[in-house]
């Protein structure tokens, strides 16, 4: 027998598992039964696209049973077995010795003390397995690969290590051994089962044979006769497949939970039979909080992909695209072939279809929610609220990626805004303009707050023009792809002008940008601004190679100063990011100074040649437009000391 050590984050898992999450014990069967049908599903794709299984003699079934002993014959079993694709010593190692997840460190940190409330995450990081120590002392879990000849059995107790030994199984697949807990006694009976497996995984697709002894009475209340049966307690048939009119809301529900791992309710979902040239069923939920490893690069793909019920892969992140990859749900198609390959799924042209019409199918739903939402609807309005709280950056990635869609998901994106609280779109900003506005204005960087506070938008607020406001450090690269926000108007609507419509486009200008100012329609005063020039060439020669310019700004009231970056550079915070991303390489780059030519502090500079007191005002200017903007200074100290210096005169 070989004693193995944990890997650290499962010791950390199980010890919060054991000794918090308490509040649904219940999970660790669906878990179970779930992680059975999974290897049920990779065996019989094997069985039918590759010939080295052809001969295996499948019957796919997952079996349950129990033995209930009382405290001094020993501890309670429950027993859950299949006869999938099973595992060998390595995958034993391998899956139930390590999690090999990159969002295993997140989810232990996101356990808080009331763990309790959490209890729901298990399962989102792949750990399902491991929830059966919530009920268990001791599991064994005894299993043997599909076309090899020797079986394994893996025994722990749930705390630093557990033991690999050789053993024996008749033929393949896999079956875990529960030694109940005193908590975990409650489930050892044939109707807290079948309740739980009712409730969880009454549509897994393959049968759920459920064994226990069946006793006898007299009428006195002795037991006669026992004897042992075995039922069927699961429906297994693809709810997918069901006509939509035999299904109940808590269908829909309960199958998103076993599907996506999760205790909540889905946001909403979206089913679809399509028949014709192409026959093929989906059904896509959106959950109600993002996956944890949404933003990771090795996010796992949510989305099944199934050919006439068979299952072929969950792990394809070809079958939904990369902004979409919150989604949850199942690809069925008739029309491709059982043996096809990943490499050929990538090319497909009936799977590139069915995506396409999928895409197409989400965006307008998602519009028909937003257009309820709009309407007044509260429910919906609460669940729009929800679903651009959790996924309105992943949309904004599909402006980015998805030429084909970007009219669509312009329309779904939402921004903050300069001109009231809350979530706005392109279409709301366009409805609040001024006629004689020509632009839509947004400025980047970084936290709302730091953005409305900004003196770049003091001219356009004193002008009443909105400002959009982009506090998602993906708006940098993001917005300035679009140039412009178009829309287009049915004139048919009360005109007679039938079928006719009409496009109108607006650019998108960025505020902290040079040359977004020539609309905010302040007039050149040309003896001022020869006045002010002399103070300009000062700062600038004070500032030397630290700006690209310094320039007279037209949209400055109140504040002395601001930056902005030229129309060809990229701003500061974005060259922060790619830098942080890995472009070490990237040069710095350099601000544009603009300089309010009324501000005390400005006009100061006019009637000095201290040239000590200019570069230590210009320093000051610069550096409180840095900060004003979020962005952190390379030398702090030498602001303070430039700042006591003039405070001191």
């Amino acid at each position: 027998m070989a004693q193995r050590q944990f890997q650290t984050e499962v010791s950390q898992l199980l010890h919060l598992i054991i000794h918090s999450l308490y509040s649904n014990r219940e999970i660790f069967l669906r878990e179970l039964v779930s992680n059975a049908s999974d290897a049920l599903d990779k065996l019989k794709y094997l069985t039918v696209a590759d010939e080295a299984y052809k001969s295996i003699s499948f019957d796919p079934r997952i079996d349950i049973s129990f033995s209930k002993k009382e405290p001094d014959q020993g501890p309670s079993t429950l027993t859950v077995s299949d006869n999938g694709i099973g595992m060998n010593e390595a995958d034993l190692v391998e899956s139930l010795g390590t999690i090999a997840r990159s969002g295993t460190r997140a989810f232990l940190e996101k356990l808080s003390a009331d763990a309790k409330k959490d209890s729901n995450l298990i399962g989102q990081f792949g750990v399902g397995f491991y929830s059966a120590f919530m009920v268990a002392d001791k599991i064994e879990v005894i299993s043997r690969k599909a076309g090899e000849e020797g079986a394994w059995k893996w025994i722990s107790e749930g705390k630093d290590s557990y033991d690999i030994e050789s053993a024996s199984r008749d033929g393949q697949g896999t079956t875990v051994i529960l030694y109940l807990s005193e908590e975990g006694k409650e489930f050892c009976n044939r109707w807290s089962i079948e309740d739980i497996i009712k409730r969880y995984s009454n549509h897994v697709a393959f049968p759920i044979y459920l064994t226990y002894d069946e006793k006898e009475y007299d009428d006195k209340g002795k037991e006669k006769s026992s004897k042992t049966k075995t039922d069927r307690v699961n429906s297994g048939t693809a709810l997918w497949r069901r006509p939509k009119s035999e299904l109940k809301e808590e269908d829909y529900k309960e199958f998103y939970k076993q599907l996506g791992h999760d205790m909540e309710d889905p946001l909403f979902y979206v089913h679809t039979r399509a028949e014709g040239t192409q026959e093929y069923a989906t059904l896509f939920y959106i959950p109600r909080k993002a996956p944890f490893d949404m933003y990771h690069a090795d996010y796992k793909s949510g989305v099944k992909l199934y050919v006439k019920r068979v299952f072929i892969t969950d792990d394809d992140k070809e079958l939904m695209p990369a902004w979409l990859r919150f989604i949850r749900g199942v690809i069925d198609s008739e029309d491709l072939p059982l043996n096809v390959s990943r490499e050929i799924l990538q090319q497909n042209k009936i799977l590139m279809s069915i995506k396409n019409a999928s895409v197409k199918k989400l965006l307008s739903e998602f519009k028909a929610l937003a257009d309820r939402a709009a309407s007044g609807d509260q429910e919906a309005g609460d669940k729009w609220e929800t679903f651009v709280s959790q996924f309105n950056r992943p949309l904004k990635e599909g402006l980015y990626q998805d030429y084909a869609n970007r009219e669509a998901i312009q329309d779904l994106v939402r921004f903050k805004s300069s001109a009231q609280e809350g979530w706005t779109s392109f279409a709301d900003y366009v409805s609040r303009m001024k006629p004689d506005q020509k632009n839509i204005y947004y400025i980047t960087g970084g936290d709302e707050k730091t953005l409305k506070a900004s003196p770049l938008l003091e001219a356009y607020t004193a002008k009443g023009i909105e400002v959009l406001i982009m506090d998602d450090e993906i708006d940098d690269i993001v917005i300035p792809s679009l140039h412009s926000y178009s829309q287009t108007k049915n004139l048919s609507e009360g005109s007679g002008a039938d079928g006719k419509t009409e496009s109108q486009s607006w650019e998108l200008k960025a505020v902290n940008r040079a040359g977004a100012d020539e609309e905010l329609g302040e007039k050149k005063d040309k003896p001022a601004e020869k006045e002010i020039k002399p103070v300009i060439e000062k700062i600038k020669k004070a500032l030397g190679d630290k700006v690209k310019d310094v320039k007279l700004s037209r949209r400055l009231h109140d504040s002395p100063s601001c930056i902005v970056a030229d129309e060809n550079d990229p701003t500061i915070q974005m060259a922060q990011m790619l830098k942080a991303m890995g472009q070490t390489e990237m040069p710095d780059i350099k601000p544009i100074l603009e300089v309010n030519g009324s501000h005390p502090i400005v006009t100061a500079l006019k009637d000095t040649d201290d040239e000590a007191r200019i570069a230590d005002t210009a320093g000051v200017l610069l550096d409180q437009a840095l900060l004003v903007e979020g962005i952190k200074l390379k030398d702090p100290s030498d602001f303070v000391k430039r700042l006591n210096r003039l405070l001191s005169k």
